[in-house]
């Protein structure tokens, strides 16, 4: 009997090695080598034939001229959802392929399930399950009240089995939940190995390209809510979404933190209802459902999104510090950027917080990514720290500088615009984004350096 070989993959960068490591030498990362058991090479294999590349379709031998590329637009297929084909950056393009990833309960399989019921109306598809049984998927569809006609089903973990499947009933849509359930025969370890999941998503992706076939791939996240597998994985697929939301919170949203065929960090917001994921089209209205009676600290940001302006409320809290090392708490911002901003605060706007606990949080557990929001953060601290409540109608953005100077941000005439549509009659800009033409009934402040935005107050 052949001994069985090994070697030792990187679970973050893929690399192989053929003893174990304490450090991987590519991306230089600590104890991320993984042991795979490596199949034993079959007797009379031999390499594809030429002509036989796995990527037939994209992969071309023959050298053109860039200008010569015909441009010709790829036609998109509509999920069913808005918000959806606003994060895919407008549709499902034939041929890709979309990892779907999430906490446990986010509604990964919801979603895919209402997209694979109402597509399965007009097209081909076929959806696989290796997670759950065909009855169990069956009464959630019945719960939903999802039209179920029509819809392809196969509970399979073989990727040999699922593809001989696919290559018979030619579907325009396959949706594998999930990834790191499926297997390859030859590949001896188990499933949601590094081995197997690399493998698995290349054969499954590969099949994609070749029969122009969308690929809509499930996956699960570690505990610090990255998409777990090798990190090549994320570099195979066309487009990586990230299904977010607790639990305790009926919305969700849907970032996209990887996409090939329209904006990276696009954002959807649904809402999870008792038939189901229901598309939220106004984000702004419901990240602004605040008290009737204004409270210090309270003040609300226009955030960028992707290709859209969202104006979502962020709250500070500032208390005496009974400790020697005041608490700095940051939820849904940057926790080193508030430190940061707070010093700016002492140094240039001559306000102490050394012996202040000072706790930020952002409602609706939307996630700000962008700098837009520190003059917002600061002014919501100062708010806090002196006891005084700002205007219900005041909305800011605006980045702050390490010398105290306030910096533009990108598209401040169209924030601006959305603040007027929600009803917002005053707003702190930094000077450059002041727009050329006003909207009606707003009045606009321009400020170039801290101390201007808190004399403005």
């Amino acid at each position: 009997m052949a001994k069985a070989k090994s070697a030792f993959v990187c679970t973050e960068c893929g690399a192989e090695y053929t003893k174990w490591q304490g450090q991987c030498a590519s991306c230089r990362e600590w104890n991320t080598l993984s042991e795979v058991r490596l199949a034993p090479s079959r007797p009379g294999a031999s390499a594809p034939a030429s002509g036989r590349s796995g990527y037939a379709g994209i992969v071309s031998r023959e050298i053109v001229d860039l200008s010569a590329v015909d441009l010709t637009e790829v036609p998109r297929l509509s999920s069913t959802f808005g918000e959806f084909d606003r994060v895919l950056g407008g549709g499902l393009v034939p041929g890709s392929a979309v990892l779907l990833g999430g906490n446990p309960g986010a509604g990964k399989s919801t979603l895919l399930l209402q997209v694979a019921c109402k597509l399965a109306q007009q097209r081909q598809v076929l959806y696989v399950t290796g997670e759950e049984s065909l009855s169990q998927v069956a009464m959630r569809a019945h719960r939903l009240q999802l039209p179920v006609q029509g819809l392809k089903m196969l509970a399979e973990t073989s990727i040999e089995t699922i593809l001989g499947v696919a290559e018979r009933e030619k579907p325009e849509i396959l949706i594998i939940d999930s990834i790191q359930t499926m297997h390859l025969e030859d590949i001896s370890s188990a499933p949601g190995g590094v081995a197997q999941v690399r493998e698995s998503a290349s054969a499954l992706t590969r099949f994609a390209k070749q029969t122009n076939t969308v690929l809509l791939l499930v996956g699960h996240v570690t505990k610090d809510g990255t998409l777990a597998g090798p990190k090549v994985l994320e570099h195979m697929i066309d487009a990586s979404l990230l299904l977010e939301g607790g639990a305790d919170s009926r919305f969700r949203t849907l970032r996209g933190q990887k996409n090939r065929f329209g904006a990276v960090n696009e954002l959807g917001v649904f809402a999870m209802l008792e038939h189901g994921m229901k598309e939220v089209k106004n984000p702004s209205a419901i990240f602004l459902s605040r008290a009737e009676e204004q409270a210090p600290g309270s003040l609300v940001m226009v955030v960028w999104e992707g290709t859209r302006p969202i104006l979502v409320e962020v709250q500070a809290l500032v208390d005496e510090s009974a400790l020697g090392n005041p608490r700095r708490v940051a939820v849904g911002v940057d926790g080193n950027r508030l430190a940061m901003l707070l010093a700016v605060l002492n140094k240039h706007g001559g306000l102490f917080t050394g012996d202040q606990d000072v706790f930020l949080n952002v409602v609706g557990g939307v996630k700000v990514l962008e700098t837009s929001a520190d003059l917002a953060v600061l002014l919501a601290v100062v708010s806090s720290l002196q006891n005084r409540s700002l205007p219900r109608e005041l909305v800011v953005f605006g980045e702050v500088g390490l010398s105290g100077e306030i910096r533009p941000v990108p598209s401040g005439q169209e924030r601006i615009i959305e603040a007027a549509k929600h009803g917002f009659t005053r707003a702190i800009v930094p000077k450059a984004n002041v727009p050329k033409t006003m909207p009606d009934g707003m009045q606009v402040i321009a400020v170039d350096k801290l101390a201007e935005a808190l004399e403005a107050l």
